[in-house]
C-alpha cells in the first residue's frame, strides 16, 4: 500500500463523514411498444421488489421500433435502505459477484444488467409472465449529500466529498465481496 492510500484509509476510518454508503438501487425493465409485455414486467418487478413500479414514457418517436412519443415503454422501481441492500445482494449473486471495471463511472456509481430474471435466487418461472432482462443502477454517496438535494439553502458538494471510481470499487469489494474484472 502506498502512503497516500494508507492516509486516506485512515481518514475514512476516523471521520464518519468520509464513509461511502448505498444511496439507492434502481431496477429498470424496458419493453417497447408491447402493452401486454409491459404489464407482465410490472407484475414481475412488483413480485421481485415488493414495490409498485412506475411506468416510463418515450421521449421521442422511433418509427422503426413502432414507438411513438409519450407512449409507455418501460417500468422501474427505486429501492432505498435495507430493501436496496437486500435486492442488490440477490442481483449480484445473479451475475456471480463479478462486475466489469467499465461498469463504474467517475463519480462512483455503477450499473449492470441481468439477462434473465430467473438468474436471481428465489425466483421461479411463471409462464403467464415470461422471461425478462433488467438493468440495475446503483448510486453511492457519503453522509452530507443531503445538502445538495434539500429544498432550503441548497448548496454544492465539495470535491473532497465526491466519491471516486476507486473508492466505489473498494466499497463494493468490502461490503458485497464483489470481484471487479
Amino acid at each position: 500500500m502506498s502512503m497516500a492510500t494508507t492516509e486516506s484509509a485512515k481518514e475514512v476510518s476516523e471521520n464518519p463523514m468520509r464513509r461511502v454508503q448505498l444511496e439507492k438501487v434502481v431496477v429498470h425493465i424496458c419493453i417497447g411498444s408491447n402493452w401486454e409485455r409491459l404489464q407482465n414486467a410490472v407484475k414481475l418487478l412488483e413480485s421481485l421488489t415488493g414495490r409498485k413500479p412506475v411506468l416510463r414514457r418515450a421521449k421521442r418517436t422511433i418509427k422503426e421500433f413502432g414507438i411513438s412519443r409519450g407512449s409507455p415503454i418501460s417500468c422501474m422501481v427505486t429501492l432505498r435502505g435495507k430493501d436496496a441492500e437486500d435486492f442488490l445482494r440477490r442481483a449480484l449473486e445473479a451475475v456471480g459477484f463479478k462486475l466489469k471495471e467499465s461498469s463504474f463511472d467517475k463519480f462512483g456509481n455503477f450499473s449492470f444488467g441481468i439477462k434473465e430474471h430467473l438468474d436471481i435466487p428465489g425466483t421461479k418461472y411463471d409462464p403467464k409472465i415470461g422471461i425478462f432482462g433488467m438493468d440495475i443502477i446503483v448510486s453511492l454517496e457519503r453522509p452530507g449529500y443531503r445538502v445538495k438535494r434539500r429544498r432550503y439553502r441548497k448548496s454544492e458538494i465539495g470535491k473532497k466529498a465526491l466519491i471516486t471510481k476507486e473508492e466505489a470499487i473498494q466499497f463494493v469489494k468490502e461490503k458485497f465481496g464483489v470481484e471487479v474484472v
